[in-house]
């Protein structure tokens, strides 16, 4: 993904587009857990949340990311 995505003329970060990807996967993965009663496993939630948030914003950069900036 390049640096900014112009968005209705307005240039914005493509980091802060995946930021809210991100937020959005993220949600829908909470409400799956909390579904499936995942959660129980857990002896403290919002730190797992916020692991899965950086793990899948982590996924969203690698896949996203231009093959000659990974070396």
């Amino acid at each position: 993904m390049s640096g900014e995505v112009s968005l209705f003329g307005v240039y914005v970060p493509g980091l802060l587009l995946l930021a809210a990807l991100a937020v959005l996967l993220t949600g829908l993965l909470v409400k799956l857990l909390s579904f499936l009663g995942a959660y129980r496993l857990f002896a403290y939630r919002p730190l797992v949340d916020v692991a899965l948030y950086l793990l899948v914003l982590g996924a969203l950069v690698l896949m996203f990311a231009q093959p000659d900036s990974l070396t």
